[in-house]
C-alpha cells in the first residue's frame, strides 16, 4: 500500500470515528505511521487532506450511483437516487458533514460528481417529457432540498424523528418539478385541461432531446440559438 492510500484509509478511520466530524493531522500521521511531512508532500495542507477523505469516503456511494442502470421510468430513479443520497448521509454522517463544510473553500470533487450524475437523470426526466423546468434548475431544487434533509437527519436526529420526514420533503419537490407521466398535464401554463403539456415542459423537452440528438440540419449557430429560444420558453411565467 503507497503512502497516500495509507495516510487516507488512517484519516477516513479516524473521521468515521469522531465525535467532532474533525481530524487531526497529527493524529492522522500516528495511525499512518508517516512524518508530517509526507502528510503535506501528498494533501498540501489539511484542506487539502479533508477534501481527498471525502473523496475517497464518497467512491463506493458514487460508484453505485454511476453502475445504476436506468429504469423505464426516470421520475422513479430520481425518487431513488434521493433516497440512496440520504441513506449514505445518515450511515456516514462525518463525511456528509464535511462536504458542506464551511472549512473546505472549495466543493470536493464527489460534489461536483454527485452533482453531474443528477442532472444526468433530469435530463432524462426531461426528454421523456415529464420535467416541467430545465434539468439545471431543478437540480439546484433536488439538490438543495435533498442534502437539507440529509443535513438536517444527521446534525439535528433529535428534532428530526418523523421517520416520513424525507419521504415528504422528496414527494413535494419532485411533485413541483414533474408532471404526471400518464397525461403530461400540469395546470395553469404547464398543461391544458384536456390533458396536453404547456409550452414550458414542451420546450423543455425539446430542449434535452435536441442535447441528446442534436440535428444534423442545423448549424452549431443555430442549435445555440434554438436552445436559447426554448430556454426562455421552458421558464415557467408567474401567474
Amino acid at each position: 500500500m503507497d503512502v497516500k492510500t495509507r495516510i487516507l484509509q488512517a484519516a477516513a478511520t479516524l473521521l468515521s470515528e469522531s465525535a467532532e466530524a474533525d481530524i487531526s493531522t497529527r493524529a492522522v500521521c500516528e495511525a499512518a505511521g508517516v512524518g508530517a511531512p509526507a502528510l503535506y508532500r501528498q494533501f498540501g495542507d489539511k484542506e487539502g487532506l479533508l477534501t481527498a477523505v471525502v473523496d475517497y469516503g464518497f467512491e463506493q456511494y458514487l460508484a453505485s450511483k454511476r453502475a445504476a442502470r436506468p429504469s423505464a421510468d426516470p421520475v422513479q430513479d430520481l425518487r431513488d437516487g434521493w433516497d440512496n443520497h440520504v441513506a449514505f448521509a445518515v450511515e456516514n454522517p462525518n463525511y456528509y458533514r464535511l462536504i458542506y463544510s464551511p472549512g473546505l473553500s472549495a466543493p470536493p470533487g464527489a460534489a461536483a460528481e454527485a452533482h453531474a450524475l443528477l442532472v444526468a437523470v433530469l435530463e432524462r426526466c426531461a426528454a421523456a417529457g415529464r420535467l416541467r423546468i430545465s434539468p439545471e434548475v431543478a437540480a439546484q431544487m433536488v439538490m438543495s432540498a435533498n442534502a437539507g434533509v440529509a443535513l438536517s437527519l444527521v446534525s439535528r436526529p433529535a428534532i428530526y424523528t418523523d421517520s416520513e420526514f424525507s419521504r415528504l420533503v422528496r414527494d413535494a419537490v419532485i411533485a413541483f418539478i414533474t408532471v404526471d407521466g400518464a397525461t403530461g398535464a400540469g395546470d395553469g401554463a404547464q398543461g391544458s385541461a384536456s390533458g396536453a403539456p404547456g409550452v414550458p415542459v414542451t420546450a423543455t423537452t425539446l430542449s434535452a432531446q435536441l442535447r441528446d440528438t442534436p440535428p444534423a440540419d442545423l448549424t452549431s449557430a443555430e442549435t445555440a440559438l434554438l436552445q436559447q429560444w426554448l430556454a426562455l420558453l421552458g421558464t415557467p411565467s408567474e401567474a
